[in-house]
């Protein structure tokens, strides 16, 4: 575990020059590939859900708490349960900051080549007039 939250926090200092196929994802190419069946995970806190719903059908799994925190091989053991390094996934979160890293963490040290997140988050997707459902 600290061996994963040290290279977590190695990571955010380091520029972004990922390999990912897909990095930052629209609206529109968000619903497309959700339409394709690409799983999504919202990576918020159950507050977060709860306040402003989630988009129907992903997989809610908090990465970092309400404090910050994150457990980095407890997540990756149930993110993996739902896509294994050569599968296509998308991440969710409020306005795109920590999908972006945790995005960058997937591609750079957990082989995760076909990762995605939503560029400005939830916000933007409930701004733009996309649908959420309750948690």
């Amino acid at each position: 575990m600290r061996l994963f939250a040290f290279l977590f926090a190695a990571l955010l200092t380091v520029p972004v020059v990922g390999r990912c196929e897909v990095n930052n994802l629209t609206n529109q190419e968000l619903q497309e590939l959700i339409t394709r069946g690409v799983p999504v995970v919202d990576v918020r806190t159950p507050a977060e859900w709860k306040e402003t719903g989630v988009i129907k059908g992903s997989h809610l799994l908090t990465f970092f708490d309400e404090r910050g925190k994150y457990d980095v091989e407890a997540w990756m053991a149930k993110f993996s349960k739902i896509a294994q390094p050569g599968d296509q996934v998308i991440l969710v979160c409020r306005s795109g900051n920590r999908t972006g890293q945790i995005t960058r963490f997937l591609d750079q040290k957990a082989g995760y080549r076909k990762v995605a997140h939503l560029e400005k988050g939830i916000k933007s997707w409930i701004a733009t007039g996309n649908p959420v459902v309750r948690p």
